[in-house]
């Protein structure tokens, strides 16, 4: 169980930022059991990390998605702002980097800045010591474009969010995506 997870715990090994499991692997984390098939896996990295990340990728191909566009080519501290995915390929592993966005001490939520969360709590360790994205994070970048996958995770991890990781999240969707139908469910 949560073998990809385990491959990236060892790829990230000489990465010496600060980097973790997003997307429907973190819900999958969170709750402890794998409850759907996941397409891929995604990790999330910090932009002002990009230096680092970029003599960790060393040895990879890497594509960034500008514009819907997969472009091959180097990353580095030089990638324009409004990039922050990055697909990156080897022979054992096919990762996809998401980067995120904090100000000293506060994760920025990069569709609405004035949505933050401190970096202290933004991140927790699943049983096998990978390190995962905040449920509640992963559902709100989530709530954009919600495909059948979201509606999947956010059902499955609801029963394991706390009152305030619930509470988050409805605030952040008030923000965010006022008229989402995962509100009606926040609310009560």
């Amino acid at each position: 169980m949560f073998e990809p997870c385990l491959q990236v715990r060892e790829f990230m090994t000489p990465f010496e930022g600060k980097w973790m499991v997003a997307g429907g692997w973190a819900i999958d984390l969170h709750i402890g059991e794998e409850t759907r098939e996941h397409e891929d896996i995604e990790i999330a990295v910090f932009r002002d990390e990009l230096p680092e990340l970029s003599k960790w990728l060393n040895g990879w191909n890497t594509y960034v998605v500008d514009h819907s566009q997969m472009i091959e080519g180097p990353v580095d501290e030089s990638l324009e702002e409004h990039i922050h995915e990055i697909h990156v390929h080897r022979e054992e592993a096919n990762l996809e980097i998401l980067l995120n966005l904090k100000s000293r001490d506060i994760f920025k939520f990069r569709r609405e800045p004035e949505i933050t969360f401190p970096l202290s709590r933004m991140n927790l360790r699943s049983e096998h010591g990978i390190p995962y994205l905040n449920p509640e994070i992963v559902l709100l970048y989530k709530a954009k474009d919600t495909q059948e996958k979201d509606e999947e995770d956010f059902q499955a991890v609801f029963p394991f969010l706390n009152e305030q990781q619930k509470e988050w999240l409805k605030q952040a969707l008030i923000i965010h995506q006022p008229k989402h139908p995962w509100l009606e469910r926040l609310l009560y």
